[in-house]
């Protein structure tokens, strides 16, 4: 007995250190997971640019039986023209030939543009798939004076930022031999601003909130379709991606909150003295892998 109650303090500390081993293992173990999952400090994010497309709407928002589409779909004989492989040959060195004059021109001329040639370059880009045909996408026409200049006020306040603390030397750096920075003169002057946005969820009339799937690629394919649509046009633009500015603009014209901002184009025609930098293209076999 004596043995023992002399053995008991022995065995207590043995069981404290043993206790602290595993708790500052557990503890390690927590730390490194949180290190790992911690995202890089990227202050130029934003987060109305971030893909949504994994992002699932939370289970008691979304109506599981009914998602607002037919479940029975008609389907009618498809038949279109088909051509000759000359003409494929053609047709197809063509309209590259189009696209390859493609320029982002940021000094557009204030000259007007016919609104029917906008209605059908939206109209165009509104044929693009989407994910179980969902048309993810609102494209708003802004040629109000007052709000094309609103719109440069917040682009501008907002770049300025960008490009003074969020961006980075490297990014700033990168954009100087494009001679860009946070002026925007072509939002005022452009007779059309065209502000593209993804819908993340859609609405149904029960009130509950309809699955967009893969919102953010397919906007991103309309968005290409548009920009050869407007130069097929005989239009031009710049893309343009206003960092950290959805918010308020989405509060400017008035969208509603299931919407975010992914791209803005002013569209018009260059100014007569307008320049682009000097700029060439990969080569074929720099981005093409044939198997």
């Amino acid at each position: 007995m004596a043995l023992f109650s002399s053995l008991t303090p022995v065995f207590i500390a043995i069981i404290c250190v043993l206790i602290g081993i595993i708790l500052k293992k557990t503890n390690g173990e927590k730390e490194k997971r949180g290190t790992k999952s911690k995202p890089l400090s990227r202050p130029w994010v934003d987060e109305d640019l971030k893909d949504g497309t994994d992002n699932h709407l939370e289970e008691e928002e979304v109506d599981e039986e009914w998602q607002g589409l037919e479940e029975n779909v008609a389907h009618v004989p498809f038949s279109v023209e088909r051509y000759s492989e000359a003409e494929m040959i053609k047709r197809s060195q063509m309209f590259y030939e189009l696209l390859n004059k493609r320029r982002s021109v940021r000094f557009l001329s204030d000259e007007p543009v016919p609104r029917e040639v906008i209605d059908n370059v939206i109209r165009t880009a509104g044929t693009s798939p989407s994910g179980a045909h969902t048309e993810p996408w609102t494209f708003v026409v802004v040629q109000d004076p007052y709000l094309k200049h609103k719109i440069r006020e917040i682009v501008e306040e907002e770049e300025e930022i960008n490009y003074k603390k969020r961006m980075g030397d490297r990014w700033v750096n990168d954009l100087k031999r494009l001679r860009t920075n946070w002026i925007k003169e072509y939002l005022d002057t452009a007779p059309y601003l065209i502000l593209i946005f993804k819908q993340v969820y859609g609405q149904l009339p029960n009130g509950k909130k309809k699955t967009h799937y893969y919102n953010e690629i397919s906007v991103s394919i309309a968005c290409g379709i548009l920009l050869a649509a407007l130069q097929n046009a005989g239009l031009y633009t710049v893309t343009s991606t206003p960092l950290n500015c959805g918010p308020q603009l989405r509060v400017l014209l008035q969208r509603p909150a299931n919407e975010k901002l992914l791209l803005l184009l002013p569209v018009g025609y260059p100014k007569k003295d307008a320049t682009v930098p000097t700029l060439t293209r990969k080569p074929l076999e720099d981005i093409m892998v044939v198997m």
